[in-house]
């Protein structure tokens, strides 16, 4: 009888929230707390001129799927919804991928670049340095660090720094205006 529990224990643990450290499930529960809302945001840092792209098009995020160890982030920029930010839940804290679709749903030959966090972080801020993965994806993308900062209520920002060439990158978004929800993001249903 015991190892008949020890093996529906073991069989029902991926199946539920994984346990984070108290900063992480602080950081966790404000941003589940935005699922369903959507939020208009704007640059308020860019070093590098790749990202003028972004300048001039309207810039949207949606919590749009929150599950018990995944939260689904489309972010729009202009008409382009190609982008989504994918944080999880792992054994070991929070993974930030990035997730990028062309228009007919296919995955993009650049996607689920991202990384895992290296320490707690805060309840308003989590690191994610890239991982190996990323840095053979993407070799320049080696030393890249993403980052979500809260101002409670206020804002999300979602940063780049990739300290070997000094770019950073910064969008907020504003959490006190939600806005109507954007189309799904390519891929997604």
């Amino acid at each position: 009888m015991h190892r008949l529990r020890l093996l529906l224990l073991a069989l029902l643990l991926p199946l539920t929230a994984r346990a984070l450290p108290p900063e992480q499930e602080i950081f966790w529960g404000e941003l589940r707390a935005l699922c369903g809302q959507a939020y208009a945001g704007k640059i308020v840092e860019s070093t590098s001129a790749t990202d003028a792209t972004f300048a001039g098009q309207s810039l949207v995020m949606q919590v749009r799927a929150c599950g018990e160890n995944e939260i689904k982030i489309p972010f729009h920029v202009g008409e382009n919804r190609s982008r989504t930010w994918v944080i999880t839940r792992t054994t070991t804290g929070l993974r930030l991928k990035h997730d990028h679709r062309h228009e007919d749903g296919t995955a993009d030959k650049v996607t689920h670049y991202g990384g895992d966090t290296a320490t707690v972080g805060t309840a308003i801020q989590q690191d994610f340095p890239a991982d190996e993965f990323t840095a053979e994806l993407i070799p320049a993308a080696k030393t890249n660090v993403w980052s979500f900062l809260f101002s409670p209520k206020k804002s999300l920002s979602y940063r780049l720094v990739r300290e070997s060439e000094g770019r950073h990158f910064r969008v907020a978004f504003d959490l006190t205006k939600p806005i109507p929800a954007p189309p799904a993001p390519w891929g997604h249903p």
